[in-house]
């Protein structure tokens, strides 16, 4: 399956949210080869947390490479391959905020790189999983220490 969230989403733990959701729409990504979604209404308790708007922006996008690289052949001499070239994709989040009273808002961002080396999506894919398992796992389970050190500075 691709790339394809089930509204509501339920958010991470984070203390101050409680139960957080978020109710999404399909909307157009920046390029054809992403997939973007809306935040257009929340669940839970979110005091003063606000859904998408041209000004203050509430989005996810998924985006994959614009070509798919697959690997080369290896040296018939040799068996090596050098030079295995990597597909790119990136998780972007996007969220406006105000950084003071009365101030224009301005975008904070998320944006997770998924670098995956051509050849171990077919050679190799239950490791794939388990990376990108752990990777989104630790974000659930952090959420709040992460939350905390954004907003502290303390890691």
């Amino acid at each position: 399956m691709s790339f394809a969230p089930s509204s509501p989403v339920t958010g991470a733990a984070v203390t101050g949210l409680t139960s957080p959701t978020y109710t999404i729409v399909a909307d157009v990504a920046p390029n054809i080869n992403g997939k973007q979604y809306a935040i257009t209404a929340l669940g839970g308790t979110q005091s003063n947390v606000d859904t998408n708007t041209v000004s203050k922006p509430f989005t996810i996008t998924f985006f994959r490479p614009a070509v798919l690289r697959t690997l080369p052949q290896a040296n018939p001499v040799t068996g090596v391959i050098r030079n295995v070239p990597v597909n790119t994709y990136k998780l972007i989040t996007r969220k406006g905020v105000a950084p003071a009273a009365n101030q224009v808002p301005m975008v904070a961002r998320i944006t997770t790189i998924i670098e995956v080396p051509a050849g171990s999506d077919t050679y190799e894919p239950e490791d794939l999983k388990a990376l990108l398992s752990m990777h989104f796992g630790t974000g659930w389970n952090q959420a709040t220490g992460i939350a905390d050190t954004v907003i502290t500075g303390v890691i």
